[in-house]
């Protein structure tokens, strides 16, 4: 499981970060809100541990932002406990909230529930138009044909539909599939690309693989092409 920490107070996020260490858990941990709201957006989190008050940007506007594209679960850490605060936290997207100062193991608890809600409504099988990627069974088909893919493929098959609809910049692919630093130089991403769309896409309508110029990929149905 992997969770980002947002949070300004560096002896909060030092102890936040050391206690779920010690859990097991694998924890990022920036202190501004702007690269908080970049990194909830292009890498792949579990939960999203996220401070209010921040530099940069607030927490209302990163949470705001980021429920434009995802359903990472969210625990909204704030100084005040103010009832109308948790509110509208809770009502802009906010999955749980906690006043500091606060009892590790308080956190801890509503961080495992939080997983595990998450968890719950992960599926074993995804689905875009007639794509389907059976997570089980380790399985992809279209239109009934089975597709063959290397475990590379199936990874990068798995992101794009998992985040189907969003723009996948290539160096957020290559750190989630490979993961490694994007090196301009290598065409390590757009060949993988290449490869899974000349296997779902070449002999199918719609296509579903677009490449979104200077920007990466995105998996999505957008119907059939324009005669």
């Amino acid at each position: 499981m992997r969770i980002l920490i947002v949070e300004d107070e560096v002896k909060t996020g030092t102890y936040i970060r050391k206690g779920l260490t010690e859990a097991g858990l694998v924890v990022d941990w920036v202190d501004d809100g702007v690269t908080g709201q970049h990194l909830a957006i292009t890498e792949d989190y579990d939960l999203l541990i996220l401070d209010v008050m921040l530099p940069g940007q607030d927490g209302w506007t990163v949470l705001k932002n980021l429920r434009r594209t995802h359903s990472t679960p969210v625990l909204l850490l704030t100084a005040r406990d103010d009832v109308d605060d948790k509110v509208r936290g809770l009502e802009m997207g906010g999955d749980d909230y906690l006043v500091k100062p606060f009892d590790f193991a308080e956190l801890l608890a509503r961080v495992r529930s939080l997983l595990r809600r998450g968890h719950a409504r992960e599926t074993s099988m995804l689905q875009v138009s007639d794509l389907i990627l059976d997570l089980t069974r380790r399985k992809a088909t279209r239109q009934g044909d089975t597709i063959l893919l290397t475990a590379k493929e199936f990874s990068l098959l798995w992101l794009l539909m998992r985040r189907h609809g969003e723009i996948l910049s290539r160096p957020a692919i290559a750190s989630q599939v490979w993961d490694m630093n994007f090196d301009s130089d290598t065409n390590v991403v757009d060949a993988a690309i290449r490869r899974v769309r000349a296997k779902v896409d070449d002999h199918y309508e719609p296509k579903l693989i677009h490449t979104v110029r200077g920007m990466g990929y995105v998996l999505e149905d957008r119907g059939p092409p324009h005669l």
